[in-house]
Formats: structure tokens, sequence, C-alpha cells
């Protein structure tokens, strides 16, 4: 029912900056929260940062606090993951997912996912 197409991933250095996007093909009513986790060889998938609230509110896991913003466009149906300060233990794959509602960070509250996108740095 919808489609989440993922861009930005690369490679980077300790330090350096990346911009993610996420372009949905339809809202619905499980589109309300969109959000970003990350999944690195051999580790949990972990929830990284979240936009709910009509894009009002957000919510950004501890590790990444300070470095990395969520934000999205309505218009564009576009949601961005705007990654600073990048460092070593930050590479993983990238995914973006979409929910009914809510700041969850927890994959079970998910609906839709992403093909995910890879991001690497190196120190």
């Amino acid at each position: 029912q919808v489609q989440l197409v993922e861009s930005g991933g690369g490679s980077v250095q300790a330090g350096g900056s990346l911009r993610l996007s996420c372009a949905a093909s339809r809202y619905t009513a499980n589109t309300n929260s969109m959000a970003w986790f990350r999944q690195a060889p051999g580790k949990e998938r972990e929830g990284v940062a979240v936009v709910y609230n009509g894009g009002i509110s957000t919510n950004y896991a501890d590790s990444v606090k300070g470095r990395f913003t969520i934000s999205e466009d309505n218009a564009k149906k576009t949601v961005y993951l705007q990654m600073n300060s990048l460092k070593p233990e930050d590479a993983a794959m990238y995914y973006c997912a979409a929910g009914p509602a809510g700041g969850s960070l927890y994959a079970v509250d998910y609906i839709y996912w992403g093909q995910g996108t890879q991001v690497t740095v190196s120190s």
C-alpha cells in the first residue's frame, strides 16, 4: 500500500556529514509517524529518530541527540535525516519506516519499511 524509497547513503570520514532522504508513495492512516532505524552487522536494529504529530514532535535515541536532526516535508511526502559529527559507531544500514502514530523507537510499532541505505564512517 505504501512504498518507501531511500537515498543519500555513502562513505564519510569521522566528523563529516550526510543527509538521508525517504520518499513515500502516499500518506495514509499508517504513515502518521515516520522514523529512521539502523542496524550494524551482528547488532540489533536500533531506533534512531522519529517525527510525528503533524511534523511538530520529534524523538531521538540518546546516542544521536545533538548530532542528528529529523524533518519532514509534507508537500513532497519526504522525510530527511541530517547526520552531523559522524562517528565510526554510526556506521550501519539505515532504514526508513512508517507507522500509525506516536514517537516510538521500537521496530514492532512500524508497518512499512524501506529497502535500506548504507552509511560507512572511517576513522
